[in-house]
């Protein structure tokens, strides 16, 4: 027989939703929203069921390592029109790499997840194989594959990986290997959003706005030309487990692979950097510049009533909040040169990562593919400095 407690977890969970699904990689959940087939990406909900304090305990179901949203009565464990066919991202065998999900700042309820690669390929093929659904016992045997092959927090040198707060030694969720949300009832930095502390809109989600959760994980030893890595997030306030996978392929390497981020430097802001610092060695000024006017010069081609912005992890770039984030004029904007441009004073040194978004005039916000852009100000003569890019 449950106990009082599970079963009042069970009962709220029909009235409480927790909402969180993988951004980064993209997963089939993402792209499904991208395609405009998934209008809730963040309700994949495997639910009723007893998700803590055992966080294994629960059948996956209809939901396998995938997946399935009934809101929109989608089966992400089937490839489909949008998502499935493709890798979306392509990793070497012992690399460290980071990955982002995105909870809900209506669904935070905290708990622990997980991202996991099941190696028996010949099982993992079901998932891949379109026009083809597996069944709920083939999901639950990935899932139990999926299970075995978790990456755990513990295998990234440096990473920090405690125990949740809202478990106490003795029972089944106190364990490590699996990464922790802060405590739910926290004054600050609470539950699942605390781990980044990002501003609210950091990530898409359709309720009320997502926050980014980001960790680093270590890619096994193991080669795929096309594999699934998943996600599995088990919530502590309710008895909900959120699962969606990303479609991935894994290269040979060694076991000491080199380190992906998700904030990566375009080719044209690198260059620019290089290029300013370059000039202020060359020239020896006595008085380095304090400050550095950056343009960001970005050719995006819109439509009436739409504007771009640049959303970023600084303050002058709205700490990541998109209606703070600043606009950017297209004055200069032509049909074949679609330029828009923004400057704004900067520390030299500041290092700093963004994005650009398009934001119609109904509000809506549409982002730039990942990963994120980085730049840092250059130190040296130069008061200005000019970051190309185009939209991607």
């Amino acid at each position: 027989m449950k106990s009082t407690s599970v079963l009042a977890v069970l009962s709220a969970a029909v009235s409480v939703h927790g909402h969180g699904y993988l951004t980064i990689p993209s997963s089939r959940t993402r792209l499904g929203a991208e395609s405009g087939i998934d209008t809730c990406p963040e309700c994949t909900i495997l639910e009723p069921v007893s998700s803590w304090p055992n966080l294994d305990v629960a059948q996956v179901g209809r939901s396998g390592p995938c997946g399935y949203n009934a809101r929109v009565s989608v089966d992400y464990n089937q490839p489909g029109s949008s998502w499935g066919t493709n890798t979306v991202a392509t990793y070497t065998a012992g690399q460290t790499v980071d990955v982002q999900w995105c909870v809900d700042n209506n669904g935070d309820h905290g708990g622990m997840f997980s991202y996991r690669i099941c190696q028996n390929q010949t099982l993992v093929d079901k998932f891949l194989t379109k026009g083809y659904l597996p069944t709920d016992a083939e999901k639950q045997e990935a899932e139990n594959c999926f299970e075995a092959g978790t990456l755990p927090c513990t295998d990234v040198t440096g990473q920090s990986c405690g125990y949740n707060p809202d478990c106490t030694q003795g029972q089944a969720c106190w364990r490590n290997d699996w990464f922790t949300c802060n405590a739910f009832q926290a004054s600050s930095r609470r539950g699942c959003q605390g781990v980044d502390n990002n501003a609210l809109g950091s990530c898409f989600t359709t309720i009320a706005g997502g926050y980014t959760v980001t960790k680093k994980i270590k890619i096994p030893n193991y080669s795929s030309a096309h594999t699934l890595l998943s996600f599995k997030w088990n919530s502590f306030q309710t008895g909900q487990i959120y699962l969606s996978c990303a479609d991935i392929a894994i290269g040979g390497g060694g076991s000491t692979g080199g380190t992906t981020t998700l904030a990566t430097s375009t080719k044209s802001a690198t260059a620019t950097a290089s290029s300013a610092s370059a000039s202020a060695s060359a020239s020896g000024c006595a008085t380095p510049a304090a400050t550095v006017a950056v343009t960001f010069a970005e050719l995006a081609t819109t439509s009436y009533g739409q504007t771009i912005k640049v959303a970023g992890s600084i303050s002058q770039l709205g700490s990541w909040n998109t209606a703070s984030a600043p606009a950017l004029s297209a004055a200069k904007y032509t049909t074949a040169s679609p330029l828009w441009t923004y400057t704004v004073s900067l520390p030299a040194g500041t290092t700093f990562t963004y994005k650009f978004i398009n934001v119609a005039s109904s509000g809506a916000v549409s982002w730039e593919s990942d990963p994120n852009r980085s730049f840092t100000v250059p130190t040296g003569c130069d008061a200005a400095v000019t970051v190309n890019s185009s939209w991607k």
